[in-house]
């Protein structure tokens, strides 16, 4: 019920360059956000301050997918100043819980263009060797980095779910790190490719907090493209989903991170493989416009009129590419305390969601306004997928995967991946 099928012509280039790479994780980057300030707050550990000097990060990863060699993306999108690694090494995770500890017989160094250490200039990223290391699909994996100087501003996923740990010193190659520090989010770690058997579906969801996993315990794997993932190995699809959502992300304007259409050639487009991308954003972008303000009947028009050219550019850029784009309805929010819209702000929402349905906008549409609603107040999410009126429960997650069309990675563009 929640998901109708717009299949549309689109460019028929292939995506992707290398057909037997495939990306199987993703850490969407932005600016090291700045700490609240809190009087009671404990100061932060020594190895996590910033910038880093000397220190090793062990930070551990979920592939998508299975592959017999993978290569890391190392970023410094946002550092002014080079970002200078002396070391990097990989190795499966046997067990999470207290703290990570390796297989450490599938631990093996990193490379870049065959040395150890790699200087990453700033706004730049730098990809590692090819290294073999066989990975099932849903592995979870550490990559270990020796930051001998980092710049003042780190390039960072503060919501990543998941603790990552630190460590002064250089243990890029060690497997013991008891005496290290947790603290939760990705540092200067922004993909992981594998060499996948044969071409695969590679679907890149994007958007905002509810792609990104607000309220998912960390270590719990609980966000919807989670639940996604174990959904289509269960099947026996092979097709890899990657997250590239950002908390507070906007389609339009920078929020705790960049716009989705300033970031959409980097963190959808240029994610290695990519076949389809599905984009859930829109209710930061209509929440944001009257909060703490007022609005007006022009002030309102004009938004709608910008989200809408903001999608068109989106649809547009992925055709141009081969991409399978996948929209979304905007879910209800109107039991948010934090935006708390008003009726003409509702209003807005809806008018949005009607021309978002409208056929031809995308290749297919994902209805999840239609799955999420309360049918007696369709302004609120039901009870029962409900967390803070903003945000899906848990087990709103699993509904929004449970009703996710998959057939539609069978398709290129309105094409099956197997047609010439």
């Amino acid at each position: 019920m929640a998901a109708v099928l717009l299949l549309a012509g689109c460019a028929s280039v292939p995506p992707g360059s290398q057909a037997d790479w495939a990306a199987a994780w993703s850490g969407a980057m932005l600016a090291q956000p700045t700490p609240a300030p809190n009087a009671g707050a404990q100061p932060l550990p020594a190895a996590w301050r910033q910038p880093m000097r000397d220190v090793s990060l062990r930070q551990v990863v979920r592939v998508a997918v299975a592959g017999q060699a993978l290569r890391v993306r190392v970023s410094n999108l946002f550092g002014d100043e080079p970002l200078v690694v002396g070391a990097a090494s990989v190795a499966r995770v046997a067990t999470l819980d207290p703290q990570p500890e390796l297989a450490t017989a599938t631990l093996v160094p990193l490379r870049f263009a065959g040395r150890r250490e790699v200087t990453v200039p700033a706004h730049a990223e730098a990809w590692s060797d090819p290294v073999a290391l066989a990975l099932p699909a849903l592995a979870d994996m550490a990559v270990q980095m020796h930051l001998q100087a980092g710049p003042a501003q780190a390039s960072v996923h503060p919501g990543s779910r998941i603790r990552s740990w630190a460590m002064a010193g250089n243990h890029a190659d060690a497997a013991d790190w008891s005496k290290a520090v947790g603290q939760e989010g990705w540092w200067h770690l922004e993909a992981v490719d594998v060499r996948a058997a044969a071409p695969l579906p590679v679907l890149v969801a994007t958007g905002d907090s509810i792609t990104d996993g607000y309220g998912v315990p960390s270590g719990s794997y609980q966000r919807w493209t989670d639940v996604l993932s174990r959904r289509l190995l269960a099947q026996g699809r092979g097709a890899a989903v990657v997250n590239t959502g950002i908390g507070g992300g906007r389609l339009l304007r920078d929020g705790l991170g960049p716009s989705l259409v300033s970031r959409f050639e980097r963190d959808v487009l240029a994610r290695t493989g990519v076949t389809h991308a599905v984009v859930l954003i829109g209710v930061n972008d209509l929440g944001v416009s009257h909060r703490g303000r007022a609005t007006t009947a022009e002030s309102r028009a004009q938004l709608l009129v910008e989200l809408k050219a903001g999608f068109a550019d989106l649809a547009a850029r992925a055709r141009a590419r081969g991409v399978c784009l996948i929209g979304s309805t905007v879910m209800p929010y109107s039991g948010s305390g934090y935006y708390a819209p008003q009726a003409e702000n509702e209003a807005d929402r809806q008018a949005l969601n009607a021309w978002l349905r409208e056929p031809g906008r995308f290749d297919a549409l994902v209805d999840f306004d239609t799955l999420m609603r309360d049918p007696a107040r369709p302004a609120y999410l039901r009870a029962d997928v409900d967390n803070d009126g903003l945000h899906p429960s848990l087990a709103g997650y699993r509904v929004m995967a449970e009703a996710f069309p998959v057939e539609v990675l069978d398709w290129r563009c309105g094409k099956p991946l197997s047609a010439p």
